[in-house]
C-alpha cells in the first residue's frame, strides 16, 4: 500500500489458518493498522490480492465481511445510544435470527449486564473496549480481528479476556488475528507472530522460534532488538 511516495505496507505475505491465533507485532508506523484495514475492506491496496475464507475480497466483500468480526481499543460506538441499544442495532445489522438472545449473551460473556442501560458517552474506555469486543462476538465470527483488545483493560478483565479468545479458538476453530504492544500477552496466545518494520515483513514464526533464531529470551527484547535495527 502507498500513500504518494510513501509506501506503507511492501510487499507483505502470509497466511492464517482455521484456529490460528497470529499476532502482528511492529512499532508504531510500521503498517500494522494499514493491513489490518485493507483484510477489513476499508481501504484498498495499491497493488496485490487479499483472500479471505476462500474468496477475493475485492468481489465477495460482503460475503465475507458478514463471517468476520473487529474491534478496537481505538473505536466508539454512537454515544447517544445506550449500551443494550448499540449491540441491538449490530445484531439486527447482522441479521442474527435471535437478536435478543444473542445480545444477552454476549453482555453476559463480557460482564457488561450492569451497563445495558448506559449511554456511550458515560463509558469509560476500559468498559467501551468491553462493549466492543462483545458486539465483534455477536455473530460468531471465523475470523477475529482484533486491534490491541486489551489495552484499556484492568488486569483482571484483561486476563479474563485472553481466557475467553483462546476458549474461542479452541472451541469453535476461530481464526484470531491481532496487534498487541504486550508483548507478554503475545508470547502466551500466540500460534504464529508476524513482525513488521517500516511496512516490511522482516520475521514470522513460532514465537519460542523467532526468539531463538534471533538468541533473545523474550518477545519484549526480541521487540527492542527488531525495533531499533536500521532498515
Amino acid at each position: 500500500k502507498r500513500f504518494g511516495r510513501t509506501t506503507a505496507v511492501d510487499r507483505a505475505s502470509f497466511k492464517i489458518f482455521a484456529g490460528e491465533v497470529v499476532g502482528l507485532l511492529g512499532p508504531n508506523g510500521a503498517g500494522k493498522t494499514t493491513i489490518l484495514q485493507m483484510l477489513l475492506g476499508t481501504l484498498l491496496p495499491t497493488s496485490g490480492h487479499i483472500s479471505i475464507l476462500g474468496m477475493d475480497l475485492s468481489s465477495h466483500r460482503d460475503e465475507i465481511l458478514h463471517q468476520v468480526n473487529f474491534s478496537s481499543t481505538y473505536i466508539s460506538m454512537p454515544s447517544s445510544l445506550t449500551v443494550w441499544e448499540n449491540l441491538m442495532v449490530f445484531a439486527r445489522l447482522y441479521g442474527l435470527p435471535q437478536p435478543r438472545a444473542r445480545v444477552e449473551a454476549v453482555m453476559t460473556l463480557f460482564e457488561i449486564d450492569q451497563l445495558r442501560s448506559e449511554s456511550g458517552r458515560g463509558l469509560s474506555s476500559g468498559q467501551l473496549t468491553r462493549v466492543c469486543l462483545a458486539k465483534a462476538f455477536l455473530n460468531e465470527p471465523k475470523i477475529l480481528f482484533l486491534d490491541e483488545p486489551t489495552a484499556s483493560l484492568d488486569p483482571d478483565i484483561a486476563d479474563k479476556t485472553r481466557r475467553l479468545l483462546r476458549e474461542t479458538q479452541l472451541r469453535r476453530g476461530t481464526a484470531i488475528f491481532y496487534t498487541s504492544h504486550n508483548m507478554q500477552e503475545m508470547e502466551a496466545l500466540c500460534d504464529r507472530i508476524i513482525f513488521l518494520h517500516k511496512g516490511r515483513i522482516i520475521a514470522m514464526d513460532t514465537p519460542r522460534a523467532v526468539m531463538a533464531k534471533y538468541q533473545q529470551t523474550s518477545l519484549e527484547e526480541l521487540f527492542l532488538m527488531l525495533a531499533r535495527e536500521p532498515s
